[in-house]
């Protein structure tokens, strides 16, 4: 009678122990998006930051669209001096002129979005640096167009909501409600359900269990040691972010400027005193931009230390912390 083998345990499950090693593993993921949220604020502030790639996307918006809709549906013109506003034509869109205008600012050129997915790639353990970077190339490519796609959806739901209440404004509260939900959760969706399956595709969890394994021959690690210079440098930055808050809240002419500059863009306006506001909070930022990129620069090389394998293979912070 022939013995019963045991069945090997398959390499892909986790063990509750591997379950916590890898769940401590993506603690640092959170921070690191912090971080970029923070940064991210910081170079949107001025306004059209970002202009090289405010126009690309203007210009293909307006292209596709009269592609897509009919030659005369849509028209390209210039925003605070920059070709980066698209009007949307049609005779039963609301105003005199038939028109609903748009603009891709800052904040709706789709960065935000290549930042975050970025940082969860570069954050993710266990794979080489050289799959990430190709990883994030490709995965910006998917974002950018996915963000034109979604400025190509604004002329069928204006049309769609105006062919049934023709010239009232009101008809227009379907593309400010659809603007809202992509960007309160559905690119969020999008961009986690983007990292899974990246994930999935490079290994999964059990190539991040493995990562401790690899023969990389160098590495960026969370420090491990931490001594009172390293706090000091640490308080120093608390200070430098707290003076680049100050000098902008606490500001009275760059707040004055800020609220002048927000109705010139709310009503479309481009008056001397608009520019004047605009020059005004920009120089605001600027500063403030500056003290904080100082104290980001000196976090990112406390929190962060750059290591390579000794001649016997092992790491060095590894080895300190056998030691103690």
């Amino acid at each position: 009678m022939a013995k019963a083998t045991p069945t090997k345990k398959k390499v892909d499950d986790l063990t509750w122990p591997e379950v916590f090693e890898l769940s401590k593993k993506y603690l640092k993921i959170p921070l690191a998006l912090l971080c970029v949220e923070m940064v991210y604020w910081f170079i949107t502030q001025p306004s059209n930051t970002l202009v090289p790639i405010q126009i690309s996307e203007a210009y293909i918006w307006n292209l596709l669209t009269n592609l897509l809709y009919g030659e005369g549906t849509a028209t390209l013109t210039t925003n605070n001096g920059w070709l980066t506003q698209v009007n949307l034509h049609n005779e039963n869109f609301p105003g005199v002129f038939n028109t609903v205008g748009l603009y891709v600012s800052d904040e709706c050129a789709g960065v935000h979005e290549m930042l975050f997915i970025s940082t969860l790639i570069l954050m993710t353990d266990g794979v080489s640096q050289k799959l990430k970077l190709k990883s994030i190339v490709v995965m910006c490519s998917i974002v950018y167009v996915l963000n034109i796609v979604r400025l190509l959806a604004f002329y069928p739901i204006a049309l769609d909501a105006c062919a049934a209440d023709p010239n009232n404004p009101s008809c227009l509260t379907n593309i400010w409600e659809y603007h809202e939900a992509i960007y309160t959760w559905g690119f969020l969706i999008v961009l986690v359900f983007m990292w899974l399956v990246w994930f999935w595709k490079v290994g999964g969890p059990s190539r991040t269990i493995d990562s401790t394994k690899t023969k990389e021959k160098s590495r960026i690690i969370f420090r491990k040691k931490w001594e009172t210079p390293q706090f000091l440098i640490l308080l120093f930055v608390a200070l430098m972010l707290a003076s680049a808050t100050y000098s902008i809240t606490n500001n009275e002419k760059a707040m004055s400027a800020k609220e002048t500059l927000d109705l010139c863009e709310f009503s479309s306006l481009a008056t001397n005193e608009c520019m004047s506001a605009q020059n005004t909070w920009d120089n605001a930022i600027q500063t403030s931009w500056s003290l904080a990129a100082i104290g980001l620069l000196f976090a990112t090389f406390t929190i962060f230390r750059y290591e390579k394998r000794n001649e016997d293979g092992r790491w060095p912070s590894d080895i300190g912390h056998e030691e103690e």
